[in-house]
């Protein structure tokens, strides 16, 4: 498959490194996760998350599909991502091994509900996770 630029698989992939090796407990050797992927075949899109948990958050924890509408959806990555990005960029105040990749999400593109479903609710999983606040909501995360 054909790649953006600047294409989203990398996003988590730091992250994912780091809580595979400093979380071992979360998922047992014997168990092996499949990871999320969140694509957008005809805008050449895609992002891999092998973050440990994430799958059994979106089958268990995770608001089903379709309860909040792509608008929602676009709304609160369109305000996450910076904040993301912004700590990547400053590795000097948040964890580097966290926060490794730089989001490319444009708002004027449309991912489609799949791929904005999936986004939102892994910045709310890592949140939960990592035990850190995005700042963006204050206390109004989903539970």
């Amino acid at each position: 498959m054909k790649k953006l630029p600047h294409i989203l698989s990398l996003v988590i992939i730091g992250c994912i490194l780091f809580a595979c090796a400093s979380n071992p407990s979360k998922v047992s050797s014997n168990q092996k996760e499949e990871p999320v992927v969140i694509k957008n075949d005809s805008l050449e899109y895609e992002i891999i998350i092998i973050d440990p948990g994430f799958t059994n958050f979106l089958n268990t924890a995770a608001r089903p599909v379709g309860f909040y509408s792509q608008t929602y959806l676009e709304n609160r990555n369109r305000l996450l991502v910076p904040v993301w990005n912004y700590r990547v960029q400053t590795p000097s105040q948040f964890n580097p091994n966290i926060y490794e990749n730089i989001i490319n999400y444009q708002p004027t593109i449309n991912y489609g509900y799949d791929v904005n479903y999936k986004l939102y609710n892994y910045f709310v999983f890592a949140q939960r996770k990592y035990n850190m606040n995005l700042g963006v909501f204050g206390s109004t995360l989903p539970r």
